[in-house]
């Protein structure tokens, strides 16, 4: 029995999250991981599972959420030993929020969190706040997405790593009290 299916459909290259369900399944960390762990590759419940440390039946749950807000989808299905095995994947390589939310925004890094909890290796995270003009942040937001999707050798007996890019204009602070 083969550990991965062959001639899956590719995702497409680009979805964008704006409808409200989209928001809502994206509000858990789990999910988010599953999302994580698709990115690769197709997998089933069971192979997820064991990747997430996670019970089959959460697994299967999340993968329904997942799926009925449009977020992934069944690639194949196959039959293995009287009962029939389903390969996920996500429904696009690349999810772009366009107005994003606080809840989904939480999820996420509460995601990347437990991730980088888990790594084996060495994680690099920085913070940095810098002075940019809308221009210089604009070439700034282009050359770290250039960065990254150039950065993948899609050598598949290397290990994942997770890359997360952040770059926002800081709040300024409001002012309650009046100088004087």
């Amino acid at each position: 029995m083969r550990d991965q299916p062959s001639h899956l459909p590719p995702p497409e290259d680009v979805l964008e999250i704006g409808a409200p369900e989209q928001f809502a399944a994206l509000a858990h960390p789990l999910r988010q991981r599953l999302l994580f762990a698709l990115g690769q590759q197709p997998a089933t419940i069971s192979r997820l599972a064991a990747q997430l440390d996670a019970k089959k039946g959460n697994v299967a749950h999340h993968l329904k959420v997942l799926r009925e807000a449009g977020l992934v989808h069944i690639a194949e299905t196959r039959q293995v030993r009287g009962g029939t095995e389903q390969y996920y994947q996500r429904t696009a390589r690349h999810m772009i929020v366009a107005e994003p939310q606080a809840a989904g925004i939480a999820a996420m890094l509460a995601a990347v969190a437990q991730e980088l909890d888990r790594s084996p290796a060495e994680t690099h995270l920085t913070l940095r706040h810098l002075r940019l003009s809308p221009a210089k942040a604009r070439q700034l937001g282009e050359a770290l997405a250039q960065l990254v999707d150039e950065a993948e050798e899609n050598a598949e007996d290397q290990p994942v790593h997770g890359v997360l890019v952040a770059l926002y204009q800081q709040a300024q602070p409001t002012s309650t009290t009046s100088s004087a």
